[in-house]
């Protein structure tokens, strides 16, 4: 019954994922969090259960993405050797500030987030790409890769909301930073989840089919699904109005982001 309950998220993360063009952790995380509760395990380790298993499911769904963008050339593989030391140990330190974190803090902080993610998508803030603006040295897309990956651990996220930014702010256009963005999903999700999995261990975490923070059940059943469900969402979505997903799925974050808050709050 269990395994059917992560399916079902998986089936959802990834349409959502697809339809709205966002990483599935923000929708992934608040779904984790509920069944969590839920299933009674320990509070104090729920939200970074949430968290630790939500970025090894992008490891999976990062792999998939990646490889569509990287047959359209649109991949930047140096800007990617760049930044991807700093991702993975900007990632591994966020899971460890993330254990340091209790779960009432964790839910406001990613609260907060999931809201100001909500103010750019309801306001389309596109960042206009000056193309006469050029990437910085390599050792400071490292230390920027750092910064990304710190948040991105903490929010249980492959990083996307902040480096595409980051990219078009320094004259990469839109296409070409989506799919770099993508690409450092991967090192994201993969040191994070070491962290989550490696910080959990030590904590000694009591919970069923867990491996530190990780559950592995939900790891599977949301993987399977949201590799299948994903290609869906992306061709629903050019049915329908892209002003209006972005404005529905603002309005969704917006809900779960003062969910959170106020969990966070109240406890």
């Amino acid at each position: 019954m269990e395994l059917i309950i992560y399916l079902a998220i998986g089936a959802i993360a990834g349409f959502a994922a697809g339809l709205f063009g966002v990483g599935g952790g923000l929708i992934i995380v608040p779904i984790l969090y509920i069944v969590f509760t839920q299933l009674h395990y320990d509070p104090a380790v729920i939200m970074h259960m949430a968290l630790g298993t939500s970025l090894a499911t992008i490891i999976v769904t990062s792999i998939s993405s990646v490889m569509a963008h990287h047959k359209r050339g649109a991949v930047l593989w140096q800007v990617f050797r760049n930044l991807a030391p700093g991702l993975m140990i900007g990632s591994f330190l966020g899971a460890g500030i993330a254990d340091l974190l209790s779960g009432q803090n964790l839910q406001i902080i990613i609260g907060i987030f999931a809201i100001w993610v909500a103010y750019r998508m309801f306001k389309g803030a596109h960042v206009i790409v000056d193309e006469t603006r050029h990437l910085p040295s390599a050792p400071m897309q490292m230390l920027a890769g750092g910064g990304i990956g710190i948040a991105s651990a903490i929010f249980g996220i492959g990083g996307g909301s902040l480096t595409v930014p980051y990219l078009n702010r320094n004259g990469v256009v839109m296409q070409k930073a989506v799919a770099t963005s993508a690409a450092c999903g991967l090192p994201i999700a993969v040191a994070g989840a070491v962290g989550f999995m490696w910080f959990g261990i030590k904590q000694h975490i009591h919970i069923p089919n867990a491996i530190g923070y990780i559950h592995i059940y939900a790891f599977l059943g949301i993987s399977i699904m949201s590799f299948i469900t994903a290609k869906l969402g992306a061709k629903v979505a050019h049915m329908l109005s892209p002003a209006m997903l972005k404005k529905c799925f603002a309005c969704l974050l917006t809900v779960v982001g003062t969910y959170f808050i106020y969990q966070g709050f109240i406890q």
